[in-house]
C-alpha cells in the first residue's frame, strides 16, 4: 500500500466549551461578532465566528498551547482577574464565559481606560480599579468566584493571591498563577525562583499544574492549583 498523502487540511478540534483549535492555533467563540479587540484575527467555523487567541499576547493562552490540562471554565463561570491590564486575556475569558463574569481588577489608569471601553461592548466584565493588594477594598463589588487569574508581576504576588483566594475563592476553587521570574528575584536564576514559588505554595495551595510558559513568554511559568481549606 502506498503513503497516505497529507491532505494538508488544518486540524480543527473542541478544546473546551467556547474555545476551538485551528491547526496551531487556538480561537474562542466571539461573543461580539465582528468585533476585534486588539487586531486578533477572526475565524469562521461551523457558522460561528472565533477570535484567534495569540499566545505571545496572554500567558492563558499559552498555557492552553503547551498543554495545560486543568482549564474547566464553563459558560456560567465566575472569574476575579488580578492584573487585568488592558483586556487582552480578560476579552477572551469573556467569550469562554458568556453567561458569567469576570471581576477585573487593574490598578493603572491607562489600561483602565481600555477596561472600561471593553466592558461597554462585553457587559460580562466588570472593571475594578483598585489595588489588588487590598481585597477588602473591592469585596463590595465582587462575588465569590470559581477561578482566580493572577498576573500581577510583583514580589509579593503569592501574598496578593492568598488574600484574594481566602477572600473570593470558592471551595474547590481554582487559581492560575502567572509567575514572572524576573519580577521576584533577578539574582537568582528561574528555575530557583520557580521552585522557590512552589515550595511557598505548599502550605496553603495544592498545586495542580505548573508549566514554563517559553517561547511565548520567557522565564515566566504559570502554576495551576487550589486553595487548601
Amino acid at each position: 500500500m502506498g503513503r497516505e498523502k497529507n491532505s494538508g487540511k488544518r486540524e480543527e478540534k473542541m478544546i473546551s466549551v467556547n474555545i476551538q483549535q485551528f491547526g496551531t492555533d487556538v480561537g474562542t467563540l466571539n461573543l461580539v461578532p465582528g468585533n476585534k479587540v486588539y487586531g486578533e484575527r477572526l475565524v469562521k467555523h461551523g457558522g460561528q465566528e472565533y477570535r484567534i487567541w495569540d499566545a505571545y499576547r496572554s500567558k492563558i493562552s499559552a498555557a492552553i498551547k503547551l498543554g495545560l490540562k486543568k482549564f474547566p471554565l464553563s459558560e456560567n463561570s465566575r472569574i476575579l482577574y488580578l492584573g487585568a491590564g488592558n483586556g487582552t486575556s480578560v476579552s477572551h475569558l469573556s467569550d469562554i464565559c458568556n453567561r458569567g463574569l469576570i471581576f477585573a481588577v487593574e490598578n493603572f489608569s491607562r489600561p483602565m481606560v481600555d477596561l472600561l471601553r471593553l466592558s461597554k461592548s462585553r457587559q460580562n466584565i466588570i472593571p475594578i480599579f483598585e489595588d489588588a493588594h487590598k481585597p477588602q477594598h473591592y469585596s463590595s463589588l465582587t462575588s465569590e468566584v470559581d477561578f482566580i487569574v493572577a498576573d500581577v508581576a510583583q514580589r509579593d504576588q503569592l501574598d496578593i493571591l492568598t488574600k484574594n483566594a481566602e477572600t473570593f475563592l470558592k471551595k474547590g476553587g481554582i487559581i492560575y498563577l502567572s509567575v514572572k521570574a524576573r519580577s521576584i528575584d533577578v539574582t537568582l536564576t528561574p528555575d530557583k525562583v520557580f521552585s522557590n514559588i512552589l515550595a511557598q505554595m505548599a502550605g496553603k495551595f495544592n498545586i495542580l499544574e505548573s508549566i514554563k510558559l517559553d517561547p511565548y513568554e520567557k522565564d515566566h511559568m504559570c502554576i495551576v492549583a487550589q486553595l487548601i481549606i
